[in-house]
């Protein structure tokens, strides 16, 4: 009865460590907190609201939009955005010599998409362009709720579920791809039990569990990417919610004001609207206006 007992361990124990996606994997990432500095008080050209928090006001030839910024909750992206945007971090030039001025001042939303978003952050003006430096992303993925998600109710992350099958079984080719279909298709029925926030880390993604990470939703300003930890200059500010993006990239601010002003860059197309200039306004340690006094009859 033992040597039956032990054998049927040893088989169990076999064919668990056969199946790659058996267990999780998921290790946070260390993670130190940082607190945001603003070099310099910039006067904002409109009002701002009264609660304490960063905020950025792009002045676009199509008008102005209001953020807040999440110094608390994407520290490290908050910090970049506001250095590059007041001229105190060194980038590279297009011609390779490293400077230092006001990075968004003249450039362009080169690619707005009807019913998704308006990016910019290119001073290539084609989406090809950054600073000459990438660092990574700023994400929570159990905050946004990833880790209880199974992949294969999530169709919006099937792309990643398939980039995680391939990976695990090493296809490379098409070719490849066709001589293992029925593993693969037994790999993937097993990968659709893992949650969201498994597949992703499997595909490259990178989490800490210390920030608390918002969604993109409507008037979300997040960090443009190509792929786990590639973020430099370029951003987005959301249309329309776009769940499909969650965990994705660093959300690191919100829309306040200027949603109609989204929609004429939206209208104007592709490179029709430019950032004149980026105001950067510190009101965290600013006390709220106190209640009038009551007046005496």
């Amino acid at each position: 009865m033992r040597k039956t007992f032990g054998l049927f361990l040893f088989i169990c124990f076999f064919a668990c460590n056969r199946n790659p996606f058996a267990q999780s994997r998921y290790q946070p990432e260390p993670y130190n907190v940082s607190s945001v500095v603003v070099p310099k008080q910039d006067v904002s050209p409109v009002s701002l609201p009264e609660k304490p928090a960063i905020y950025a006001v792009l002045s676009t030839t199509q008008g102005n939009l209001v953020l807040e910024l999440f110094d608390k909750d994407a520290p490290k992206t908050v910090q970049n955005f506001i250095d590059l945007a007041q001229g105190e971090k060194e980038f590279l030039a297009r011609n390779g010599q490293k400077v230092k001025k006001p990075f968004y001042d003249g450039l362009t939303f080169h690619r707005v998409i009807e019913n998704f978003m308006i990016q910019g952050g290119c001073p290539n003006g084609d989406g090809t362009g950054g600073p000459g430096y990438r660092f990574e992303d700023e994400i929570n993925a159990k905050s946004l709720g990833l880790d209880k998600i199974q992949a294969g109710q999530a169709p919006y992350y099937q792309y990643q579920l398939q980039r995680a099958v391939a990976n695990e079984l090493q296809i490379k080719t098409r070719e490849e791809a066709e001589a293992k279909r029925e593993q693969i298709e037994k790999a993937f029925e097993d990968a659709k039990k893992l949650s969201v926030l498994e597949i992703l880390y499997r595909t490259g993604y990178k989490y800490n569990e210390t920030v608390t990470s918002h969604r993109a939703l409507k008037g979300s300003l997040a960090m443009a990417n190509a792929g786990p930890n590639t973020n430099g200059s370029q951003f987005f500010i959301n249309q329309v919610d776009t769940p499909h993006l969650d965990g994705l990239h660093t959300v690191f601010g919100q829309l306040i004001s200027g949603s109609e002003v989204v929609d004429r860059i939206v209208r104007a197309g592709n490179s029709k609207t430019t950032i004149k200039k980026v105001f950067i306004v510190d009101k965290r340690n600013v006390p709220a206006s106190e209640p009038a006094a009551p007046q005496t009859p």
